[in-house]
Protein backbone atom coordinates (compact mmCIF):
# COMPACT_ATOMS: atom_id res chain seq x y z
CA UNK A 1 0.00 0.00 0.00
CA UNK A 2 1.26 3.71 -0.21
CA UNK A 3 1.90 6.03 1.91
CA UNK A 4 0.35 9.61 2.25
CA UNK A 5 3.21 11.47 1.63
CA UNK A 6 3.52 15.38 0.91
CA UNK A 7 5.19 17.11 -2.28
CA UNK A 8 8.57 19.21 -0.50
CA UNK A 9 6.54 22.60 -2.26
CA UNK A 10 4.04 22.28 0.36
CA UNK A 11 5.42 21.17 3.52
CA UNK A 12 5.84 24.86 4.97
CA UNK A 13 1.97 25.69 4.32
CA UNK A 14 1.39 22.33 5.97
CA UNK A 15 3.32 23.23 8.84
CA UNK A 16 0.90 26.73 9.28
CA UNK A 17 -2.15 24.06 10.29
CA UNK A 18 -3.49 24.32 13.45
CA UNK A 19 -2.22 21.05 14.37
CA UNK A 20 0.01 21.76 17.21
CA UNK A 21 2.58 18.98 15.64
CA UNK A 22 2.86 21.45 12.67
CA UNK A 23 2.25 24.61 15.05
CA UNK A 24 5.80 24.36 16.87
CA UNK A 25 6.82 25.97 13.29
CA UNK A 26 4.86 28.87 13.99
CA UNK A 27 6.42 31.54 16.42
CA UNK A 28 4.11 34.38 18.47
CA UNK A 29 4.61 37.63 18.09
CA UNK A 30 5.89 39.44 21.35
CA UNK A 31 3.22 39.53 23.85
CA UNK A 32 2.49 43.49 24.74
CA UNK A 33 1.34 44.37 28.50
CA UNK A 34 -2.08 42.74 28.88
CA UNK A 35 -3.30 46.06 31.20
CA UNK A 36 -7.14 46.84 30.43
CA UNK A 37 -7.15 49.79 27.55
CA UNK A 38 -9.37 51.30 25.88
CA UNK A 39 -11.60 49.98 23.30
CA UNK A 40 -10.15 52.05 20.02
CA UNK A 41 -7.11 51.18 21.29
CA UNK A 42 -8.30 47.59 20.48
CA UNK A 43 -9.53 47.91 17.70
CA UNK A 44 -6.48 49.73 16.34
CA UNK A 45 -4.21 46.51 17.29
CA UNK A 46 -6.87 44.24 15.65
CA UNK A 47 -6.61 46.32 12.10
CA UNK A 48 -2.96 46.46 12.88
CA UNK A 49 -2.31 43.16 13.04
CA UNK A 50 -3.94 41.95 10.55
CA UNK A 51 -2.70 44.66 7.96
CA UNK A 52 0.78 43.77 8.52
CA UNK A 53 0.27 39.83 8.93
CA UNK A 54 -2.73 38.66 6.80
CA UNK A 55 -1.57 36.11 4.28
CA UNK A 56 -2.81 37.40 1.83
CA UNK A 57 -1.64 40.98 0.64
CA UNK A 58 -4.06 42.10 -1.37
CA UNK A 59 -6.49 40.88 1.80
CA UNK A 60 -8.66 38.77 -0.86
CA UNK A 61 -9.58 42.45 -2.88
CA UNK A 62 -11.10 44.23 0.37
CA UNK A 63 -10.46 47.89 0.88
CA UNK A 64 -8.48 47.24 3.84
CA UNK A 65 -7.91 50.69 4.52
CA UNK A 66 -11.82 51.12 3.87
CA UNK A 67 -13.05 48.69 6.47
CA UNK A 68 -11.22 50.85 9.42
CA UNK A 69 -13.22 54.21 8.37
CA UNK A 70 -16.20 52.20 8.19
CA UNK A 71 -16.16 49.89 11.49
CA UNK A 72 -14.10 52.08 13.94
CA UNK A 73 -16.81 54.51 15.27
CA UNK A 74 -19.00 51.52 15.39
CA UNK A 75 -16.91 49.47 17.87
CA UNK A 76 -15.80 52.69 19.30
CA UNK A 77 -19.57 53.03 20.24
CA UNK A 78 -20.36 49.51 21.66
CA UNK A 79 -21.44 49.27 25.24
CA UNK A 80 -20.03 46.26 25.97
CA UNK A 81 -17.60 43.48 25.36
CA UNK A 82 -20.29 41.40 23.33
CA UNK A 83 -21.49 44.22 21.20
CA UNK A 84 -17.58 44.98 20.49
CA UNK A 85 -16.40 41.42 19.89
CA UNK A 86 -19.59 41.39 17.04
CA UNK A 87 -18.49 44.64 15.71
CA UNK A 88 -14.67 43.59 14.96
CA UNK A 89 -15.99 40.07 13.59
CA UNK A 90 -17.95 42.12 11.40
CA UNK A 91 -14.89 43.64 9.46
CA UNK A 92 -13.13 40.34 10.38
CA UNK A 93 -15.54 38.45 8.34
CA UNK A 94 -15.23 41.02 5.24
CA UNK A 95 -11.68 39.12 4.31
CA UNK A 96 -13.97 35.83 3.73
CA UNK A 97 -11.39 33.37 5.16
CA UNK A 98 -11.67 31.11 8.11
CA UNK A 99 -9.25 30.94 11.08
CA UNK A 100 -9.72 34.60 11.41
CA UNK A 101 -11.57 36.07 14.41
CA UNK A 102 -11.85 38.09 17.13
CA UNK A 103 -12.72 36.18 21.07
CA UNK A 104 -12.95 37.30 24.12
CA UNK A 105 -12.73 35.68 27.69
CA UNK A 106 -16.55 35.22 27.95
CA UNK A 107 -16.68 32.80 25.10
CA UNK A 108 -15.54 29.10 25.62
CA UNK A 109 -13.29 28.50 22.52
CA UNK A 110 -11.18 31.65 23.65
CA UNK A 111 -10.01 29.54 26.60
CA UNK A 112 -9.80 26.49 23.98
CA UNK A 113 -7.68 28.36 21.72
CA UNK A 114 -5.10 29.26 24.59
CA UNK A 115 -5.26 25.60 25.59
CA UNK A 116 -4.15 24.65 22.16
CA UNK A 117 -1.06 26.84 21.53
CA UNK A 118 0.32 27.59 24.85
CA UNK A 119 0.40 24.09 26.59
CA UNK A 120 3.86 23.91 24.42
CA UNK A 121 4.57 27.94 24.95
CA UNK A 122 6.05 28.55 29.00
CA UNK A 123 6.78 31.92 28.12
CA UNK A 124 2.97 32.42 26.73
CA UNK A 125 1.75 30.47 30.12
CA UNK A 126 3.73 33.53 31.78
CA UNK A 127 2.06 36.06 30.08
CA UNK A 128 -1.35 34.84 30.57
CA UNK A 129 -0.63 35.10 33.95
CA UNK A 130 -1.61 38.90 33.85
CA UNK A 131 -4.96 38.21 33.33
CA UNK A 132 -6.24 34.43 33.93
CA UNK A 133 -6.56 32.89 37.38
CA UNK A 134 -3.40 31.17 38.65
CA UNK A 135 -2.14 30.88 35.28
CA UNK A 136 -4.58 28.51 34.32
CA UNK A 137 -6.49 27.95 31.05
CA UNK A 138 -9.90 26.99 32.28
CA UNK A 139 -13.20 27.75 32.26
CA UNK A 140 -16.54 26.55 34.49
CA UNK A 141 -18.79 24.71 32.08
CA UNK A 142 -20.94 21.36 31.92
CA UNK A 143 -19.04 20.03 28.17
CA UNK A 144 -21.20 21.11 25.44
CA UNK A 145 -21.36 22.86 22.25
CA UNK A 146 -23.92 25.49 21.29
CA UNK A 147 -25.37 26.94 17.31
CA UNK A 148 -27.73 29.58 17.25
CA UNK A 149 -30.33 28.85 14.64
CA UNK A 150 -33.04 32.10 14.00
CA UNK A 151 -32.44 32.86 17.49
CA UNK A 152 -32.83 29.97 19.40
CA UNK A 153 -29.65 27.85 21.12
CA UNK A 154 -29.22 24.39 20.50
CA UNK A 155 -26.90 21.82 22.06
CA UNK A 156 -24.77 20.91 19.12
CA UNK A 157 -22.36 18.78 21.10
CA UNK A 158 -21.37 17.08 24.21
CA UNK A 159 -18.66 15.73 25.43
CA UNK A 160 -18.31 12.50 26.65
CA UNK A 161 -17.54 11.61 31.01
CA UNK A 162 -19.08 15.47 30.48
CA UNK A 163 -21.70 16.70 33.11
CA UNK A 164 -23.90 17.25 30.63
CA UNK A 165 -23.25 13.73 29.21
CA UNK A 166 -24.27 12.37 32.75
CA UNK A 167 -27.12 14.35 33.23
CA UNK A 168 -28.76 12.93 29.89
CA UNK A 169 -28.69 16.52 28.22
CA UNK A 170 -29.23 14.93 24.25
CA UNK A 171 -27.39 17.10 20.89
CA UNK A 172 -30.58 18.75 19.60
CA UNK A 173 -31.97 20.14 22.81
CA UNK A 174 -33.46 23.34 22.83
CA UNK A 175 -31.78 25.55 25.83
CA UNK A 176 -34.61 28.04 27.12
CA UNK A 177 -32.79 28.95 30.78
CA UNK A 178 -30.24 28.31 33.29
CA UNK A 179 -31.36 29.10 36.70
CA UNK A 180 -33.95 31.42 34.86
CA UNK A 181 -31.69 33.13 33.03
CA UNK A 182 -30.95 33.20 29.94
CA UNK A 183 -28.14 31.34 28.71
CA UNK A 184 -24.14 32.84 28.86
CA UNK A 185 -21.46 29.84 27.87
CA UNK A 186 -19.44 31.29 30.44
CA UNK A 187 -21.20 33.21 33.17
CA UNK A 188 -23.90 30.58 33.59
CA UNK A 189 -21.61 28.19 34.67
CA UNK A 190 -19.64 30.09 37.25
CA UNK A 191 -21.35 28.42 40.61
CA UNK A 192 -19.02 25.40 40.26
CA UNK A 193 -19.49 22.33 42.22
CA UNK A 194 -23.35 23.29 42.58
CA UNK A 195 -26.44 22.06 40.61
CA UNK A 196 -27.83 24.60 37.77
CA UNK A 197 -31.06 23.56 36.83
CA UNK A 198 -31.55 23.91 32.97
CA UNK A 199 -34.74 24.37 30.87
CA UNK A 200 -34.76 22.45 27.79
CA UNK A 201 -36.86 21.54 25.17
CA UNK A 202 -36.74 18.59 23.29
CA UNK A 203 -39.11 18.98 20.71
CA UNK A 204 -41.22 21.28 18.46
CA UNK A 205 -43.91 21.49 21.12
CA UNK A 206 -43.34 24.51 23.41
CA UNK A 207 -45.37 22.45 26.01
CA UNK A 208 -42.41 19.89 26.35
CA UNK A 209 -39.92 22.18 28.25
CA UNK A 210 -38.77 20.70 31.43
CA UNK A 211 -35.69 20.74 33.89
CA UNK A 212 -33.05 18.82 34.43
CA UNK A 213 -30.16 19.26 36.77
CA UNK A 214 -26.37 19.69 35.96
CA UNK A 215 -23.17 20.48 38.24
CA UNK A 216 -20.88 22.33 36.25
CA UNK A 217 -16.61 21.62 36.63
CA UNK A 218 -13.77 23.20 35.70
CA UNK A 219 -12.17 22.58 32.42
CA UNK A 220 -8.76 22.41 31.77
CA UNK A 221 -8.56 23.46 28.11
CA UNK A 222 -5.08 22.00 27.36
CA UNK A 223 -6.46 18.33 28.48
CA UNK A 224 -10.09 18.61 27.91
CA UNK A 225 -10.31 17.25 24.56
CA UNK A 226 -7.66 14.57 25.09
CA UNK A 227 -9.78 13.50 28.40
CA UNK A 228 -13.30 13.37 26.02
CA UNK A 229 -11.88 11.55 23.48
CA UNK A 230 -10.56 8.78 26.10
CA UNK A 231 -14.31 8.56 27.53
CA UNK A 232 -15.64 8.20 24.00
CA UNK A 233 -13.31 5.43 23.44
CA UNK A 234 -15.50 2.12 23.17
CA UNK A 235 -16.38 -1.40 21.41
CA UNK A 236 -19.93 -1.32 20.07
CA UNK A 237 -21.32 -4.68 19.25
CA UNK A 238 -23.20 -5.08 16.55
CA UNK A 239 -24.70 -7.75 14.80
CA UNK A 240 -21.61 -10.46 15.91
CA UNK A 241 -19.02 -7.67 15.73
CA UNK A 242 -16.82 -5.56 17.61
CA UNK A 243 -16.54 -2.34 16.15
CA UNK A 244 -14.59 0.25 17.95
CA UNK A 245 -15.47 3.95 17.98
CA UNK A 246 -13.56 7.13 18.89
CA UNK A 247 -14.63 10.64 18.67
CA UNK A 248 -11.16 13.04 18.00
CA UNK A 249 -12.47 16.46 19.17
CA UNK A 250 -9.46 18.50 18.23
CA UNK A 251 -6.20 16.92 16.86
CA UNK A 252 -3.96 19.59 17.73
CA UNK A 253 -1.41 17.73 18.91
CA UNK A 254 0.21 14.44 18.72
CA UNK A 255 -1.02 13.21 21.99
CA UNK A 256 -4.45 12.99 20.24
CA UNK A 257 -2.73 10.71 17.61
CA UNK A 258 -0.48 8.99 20.53
CA UNK A 259 -3.74 7.75 22.62
CA UNK A 260 -6.03 6.72 19.56
CA UNK A 261 -2.65 4.11 17.89
CA UNK A 262 -2.46 2.81 21.76
CA UNK A 263 -5.81 2.01 21.69
CA UNK A 264 -5.59 0.47 18.28
CA UNK A 265 -2.64 -1.66 19.49
CA UNK A 266 -2.88 -1.89 23.04
CA UNK A 267 -5.95 -0.86 24.69
CA UNK A 268 -9.57 -0.75 23.96
CA UNK A 269 -9.71 -1.06 20.86
CA UNK A 270 -7.12 -3.95 19.46
CA UNK A 271 -9.73 -6.70 19.32
CA UNK A 272 -11.68 -4.39 17.23
CA UNK A 273 -13.38 -5.89 13.42
CA UNK A 274 -13.36 -2.44 12.41
CA UNK A 275 -12.84 0.91 13.79
CA UNK A 276 -15.52 4.23 13.31
CA UNK A 277 -13.29 7.52 13.46
CA UNK A 278 -15.31 10.20 14.43
CA UNK A 279 -13.85 13.96 13.02
CA UNK A 280 -16.76 15.77 13.76
CA UNK A 281 -16.64 19.53 15.20
CA UNK A 282 -14.30 20.83 17.73
CA UNK A 283 -11.12 22.19 16.09
CA UNK A 284 -8.59 20.86 13.42
CA UNK A 285 -4.97 19.72 13.44
CA UNK A 286 -3.66 16.56 12.40
CA UNK A 287 -0.13 15.78 10.62
CA UNK A 288 -0.66 14.10 7.18
CA UNK A 289 1.88 11.17 8.65
CA UNK A 290 -1.41 10.41 10.99
CA UNK A 291 -2.75 8.44 7.97
CA UNK A 292 0.48 5.80 7.68
CA UNK A 293 -1.31 3.59 10.54
CA UNK A 294 -3.70 2.65 7.86
CA UNK A 295 -1.35 2.57 4.77
CA UNK A 296 1.96 1.64 5.78
CA UNK A 297 3.10 -1.80 5.30
CA UNK A 298 5.10 -3.49 8.80
CA UNK A 299 5.65 -6.66 10.90
CA UNK A 300 3.42 -7.34 13.73
CA UNK A 301 5.29 -8.41 17.01
CA UNK A 302 4.92 -11.43 19.20
CA UNK A 303 6.57 -11.60 22.62
CA UNK A 304 6.27 -14.36 24.73
CA UNK A 305 7.77 -14.36 28.73
CA UNK A 306 8.87 -17.15 31.01
CA UNK A 307 4.97 -18.36 31.52
CA UNK A 308 4.86 -18.82 27.87
CA UNK A 309 1.94 -15.93 27.67
CA UNK A 310 1.91 -14.42 24.53
CA UNK A 311 1.13 -11.40 23.24
CA UNK A 312 0.93 -9.64 19.82
CA UNK A 313 1.10 -6.39 18.66
CA UNK A 314 0.24 -4.77 14.75
CA UNK A 315 1.47 -1.54 14.37
CA UNK A 316 -0.10 -0.53 11.40
CA UNK A 317 -4.22 -0.90 11.06
CA UNK A 318 -4.84 -3.46 8.94
CA UNK A 319 -8.72 -3.65 9.62
CA UNK A 320 -11.54 -1.84 7.81
CA UNK A 321 -11.58 2.11 8.38
CA UNK A 322 -14.59 4.95 8.37
CA UNK A 323 -14.44 8.38 8.86
CA UNK A 324 -17.16 10.39 9.83
CA UNK A 325 -17.27 14.19 9.30
CA UNK A 326 -19.83 17.49 9.00
CA UNK A 327 -19.65 21.18 8.24
CA UNK A 328 -17.39 21.21 12.19
CA UNK A 329 -14.68 19.17 10.25
CA UNK A 330 -11.88 21.78 9.50
CA UNK A 331 -8.44 22.59 9.04
CA UNK A 332 -6.36 19.22 9.59
CA UNK A 333 -8.87 17.12 9.93
CA UNK A 334 -9.92 17.81 6.30
CA UNK A 335 -6.80 17.32 5.22
CA UNK A 336 -7.27 13.57 6.53
CA UNK A 337 -10.98 13.17 4.99
CA UNK A 338 -8.75 14.23 1.51
CA UNK A 339 -6.50 11.65 2.44
CA UNK A 340 -8.53 9.36 3.25
CA UNK A 341 -10.36 9.65 -0.15
CA UNK A 342 -7.62 9.54 -2.14
CA UNK A 343 -5.41 6.85 -0.94
CA UNK A 344 -8.51 4.47 -0.59
CA UNK A 345 -8.11 4.06 2.78
CA UNK A 346 -12.03 3.88 3.62
CA UNK A 347 -15.33 5.71 3.52
CA UNK A 348 -15.97 8.80 4.48
CA UNK A 349 -19.34 9.33 5.96
CA UNK A 350 -21.59 12.13 7.17
CA UNK A 351 -22.11 16.28 5.57
CA UNK A 352 -19.27 18.18 3.93
CA UNK A 353 -16.54 19.63 5.77
CA UNK A 354 -15.98 23.29 6.28
CA UNK A 355 -13.70 24.26 3.84
CA UNK A 356 -11.61 25.97 6.32
CA UNK A 357 -8.22 25.04 5.61
CA UNK A 358 -5.35 27.83 6.00
CA UNK A 359 -2.41 28.24 8.38
CA UNK A 360 -3.78 30.57 11.65
CA UNK A 361 -2.23 31.91 14.63
CA UNK A 362 -3.25 34.24 17.51
CA UNK A 363 -2.33 37.39 18.69
CA UNK A 364 -2.64 38.46 21.99
CA UNK A 365 -4.30 41.97 22.27
CA UNK A 366 -3.74 44.77 24.60
CA UNK A 367 -6.54 44.04 26.89
CA UNK A 368 -6.14 40.18 27.23
CA UNK A 369 -8.64 39.32 24.35
CA UNK A 370 -7.33 37.07 21.17
CA UNK A 371 -7.10 37.92 17.69
CA UNK A 372 -7.01 34.50 15.59
CA UNK A 373 -5.92 34.92 11.93
CA UNK A 374 -5.26 33.51 9.18
CA UNK A 375 -0.91 34.14 8.15
CA UNK A 376 -0.54 31.66 5.62
CA UNK A 377 -2.18 30.05 2.58
CA UNK A 378 -2.19 25.94 2.12
CA UNK A 379 -1.70 23.61 -1.22
CA UNK A 380 -2.04 19.86 -0.89
CA UNK A 381 -0.16 17.93 -2.95
CA UNK A 382 1.58 21.22 -4.86
CA UNK A 383 -1.73 22.11 -6.48
CA UNK A 384 -4.91 21.48 -4.06
CA UNK A 385 -6.61 24.27 -2.46
CA UNK A 386 -9.07 23.19 0.07
CA UNK A 387 -9.78 26.74 1.83
CA UNK A 388 -13.55 27.13 0.76
CA UNK A 389 -13.54 23.51 -0.57
CA UNK A 390 -15.42 21.70 1.52
CA UNK A 391 -14.66 17.96 1.62
CA UNK A 392 -17.81 16.24 0.14
CA UNK A 393 -17.86 12.05 2.06
CA UNK A 394 -18.75 9.65 0.11
CA UNK A 395 -21.52 8.81 1.97
CA UNK A 396 -23.93 11.65 2.27
CA UNK A 397 -26.46 11.53 5.43
CA UNK A 398 -28.16 14.97 6.27
CA UNK A 399 -28.70 15.93 9.77
CA UNK A 400 -30.87 18.07 11.10
CA UNK A 401 -29.87 19.50 14.18
CA UNK A 402 -32.95 21.28 16.08
CA UNK A 403 -34.87 18.53 18.37
CA UNK A 404 -32.72 16.05 17.03
CA UNK A 405 -33.72 14.31 20.62
CA UNK A 406 -29.82 12.72 20.69
CA UNK A 407 -30.23 10.87 17.04
CA UNK A 408 -27.27 10.44 15.84
CA UNK A 409 -27.51 9.19 11.76
CA UNK A 410 -24.54 9.83 10.95
CA UNK A 411 -22.53 7.84 13.71
CA UNK A 412 -24.94 5.22 13.21
CA UNK A 413 -24.69 5.06 8.67
CA UNK A 414 -21.12 4.21 9.76
CA UNK A 415 -21.62 1.75 12.31
CA UNK A 416 -23.52 -0.48 10.18
CA UNK A 417 -21.06 0.33 6.84
CA UNK A 418 -17.96 -0.65 8.97
CA UNK A 419 -20.37 -3.60 10.46
CA UNK A 420 -20.75 -4.86 6.90
CA UNK A 421 -16.77 -4.25 5.58
CA UNK A 422 -15.64 -6.12 8.48
CA UNK A 423 -18.07 -9.23 7.69
CA UNK A 424 -16.78 -9.12 4.51
CA UNK A 425 -12.72 -8.80 5.50
CA UNK A 426 -13.55 -12.01 7.53
CA UNK A 427 -15.32 -13.66 4.32
CA UNK A 428 -12.04 -13.10 1.85
CA UNK A 429 -9.53 -14.11 3.98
Amino acid sequence: MQRFKLSRSNRWAIACLISISTLLLIWFAPIPSLLAKPQAQVFDRVWQTVNENFFDPKFNGVDWKAMREQYKSQAVRAKSTPEFATVVNQMLSQLRTSHTRYYTADEPAYYQLLGIFAKRNPDLQKQLKKFLPQGKIEYPGIGIFTKEIQGKTFISGILAGSPAAKAKLKVGDRIISIDGKPYQPIQSFTNVGKPVAIAIQRNADTQTQQEIEVTPQIYDATTMFLKAQQASTQIIQKEGKKIGYVHIWSYAGDEYQQQLEEDLMYGRLKDADGLVLDLRDGWGGASPNYLNIYTANGPSVTMTGRDRQSSTANYQWKKPVVMVVNEGSRSGKEILAFGFQRYKIGSVVGSPTAGAVVGGRPFIMPDGSVLYLAVADVIIDGKYRLEGKPIAPDITVPFTLEYAQGADPQKERAIALITSQSSSSQKDK
